[in-house]
């Protein structure tokens, strides 16, 4: 069993190190693909890699006398041979990512390696030296593995789609009105897509609340996990206070934690152009928070929701919500009834969906503890990865 804390670490490492050591990115974008769920070659893989810096500390070396050849082309070069350039250099990428980095003023990422290329590369659009332009890609008509950034994803496809993923921790206001999130964003084939993932009871800081955050940015989004709880998140060494714990969060201080967070997504996405609607996901509290922040919404930002395993939901305000809501849950789950997630599915309509899991309980889909319950999750996961794309990126 391979220690997982361990194993983020060593590839935390790595993502610091690639910055300057170009030559591993690509098999770093690998190696972080498991970053959530590692196994013994995985480790082994990283283990590799380490060898590899460390038997070529300088990095890539060609030899004086080799074969090699490199044409590098400048504008000075061009001049000499007669070559006259109109205008500003072009630069064609097939990502929007890359190019709305380049465009947008409203980003700020907090990573201190790559805030100088990010502003570089918008001063120098904004300076007319440079023009972004979109280069569509070509794909293989053999190739039918296609990520859920570029299109629909099919029940076949599986993880090899996931990008190398950037994290960072932001926080908002000041002492005691400080609120504080974790941002992961997708580094290559982002789709522009914001989400807000609101937690179950154990927190934002909880592994199994980022770790299947971490794999929803994998498919190219960037999704947001705020701190419901403020610092203070329920613990399980504590089962019999749990009713008195649950009364100190006040529902007026959560439903403005959430709608400071929303504003924050939609300055960083929707005001700037990248993302059209943002998206949200809850599970347990979170999932019942899902219908009260839609409620609220009303169609304005949000434009789908989903729902795992909702807990404590307002049912009365179903009929307020806007978008369309995807519901996932286990058919023997006494904290969240089948009858009264089919009610509330039919209040909303729009297209509304209800998924039940025979068999399975509170909790199965990000919290799975058996292998039969991975494979439910991993179905589930499936669900709503196509419910994402079909909603917001198609």
């Amino acid at each position: 069993m391979v220690d997982k804390g361990m194993y983020q670490c060593l590839v935390g490492r790595l993502i610091y190190l690639s910055h300057i050591r170009l030559d591993i990115a690509f098999v770093l974008s690998l190696v972080s693909q498991f970053i959530y769920n590692p196994r013994d070659v995985h480790l082994q893989a990283t283990r590799r890699i380490f060898q590899y810096l460390k038997g070529t500390p300088r990095g890539i070396l060609f030899k004086r006398n080799g074969n090699a050849t490199f044409n590098i082309y400048t504008d000075i070069i061009l001049e000499d041979l007669k070559i006259k350039l109109d205008g500003s250099i072009k630069l064609y990428y097939d990502t929007k990512s890359t190019i709305n980095i380049a465009h947008n003023l409203i980003q700020h990422d907090r990573t201190k390696h790559i805030v100088v290329d990010k502003h570089f590369a918008k001063e120098t659009c904004f300076q007319k030296k440079c023009n972004v332009n979109l280069q569509k890609p070509i794909q293989d008509a053999a190739d039918s593995k296609i990520s859920c950034s570029l299109l629909n994803v099919e029940d076949g496809i599986n993880d090899e789609a996931c990008e190398l993923v950037s994290g960072v921790e932001l926080s908002l206001g000041e002492e005691d009105d400080n609120i504080r999130a974790y941002l992961f964003k997708a580094v290559k084939n982002n789709n522009g897509t914001g989400l807000l993932l609101l937690s179950d009871i154990f927190g934002f800081e909880d592994s199994f609340n980022r770790d299947f955050a971490y794999r929803v940015a994998c498919n190219g989004y960037n999704i947001l996990v705020p701190d419901l709880f403020r610092g203070n998140p329920w613990t399980k060494d504590q089962p019999n206070l749990y009713e008195q714990w649950i009364a100190r969060q006040n529902p007026e201080r959560i439903a403005k934690d959430i709608t400071r967070w929303t504003k924050w997504l939609v300055d960083e996405f929707m005001a700037a152009g990248i993302s059209k609607k943002l998206g949200i996901i809850g599970f347990c509290f979170g999932g019942g928070q899902v219908l009260k922040v839609l409620a609220q919404d009303q169609g304005a930002c949000f434009g789908t929701g989903i729902s795992f395993y909702g807990t404590r939901m307002d049912t009365l305000a179903a009929s307020d919500i806007k978008a369309p809501v995807l519901f996932i849950l286990g058919d023997n789950d006494p904290r969240c009834g089948v009858s009264e997630i089919e009610n509330v599915q039919k209040k909303i309509g729009r297209g509304s969906k209800v998924v039940i899991f025979p068999g399975r309980g509170h909790g199965f889909a990000h919290r799975p503890g058996s292998p039969e319950e991975d494979v439910d999750a991993e179905q589930a996961y499936v669900i709503m990865r196509d419910w994402l794309c079909d909603h917001l990126v198609v």
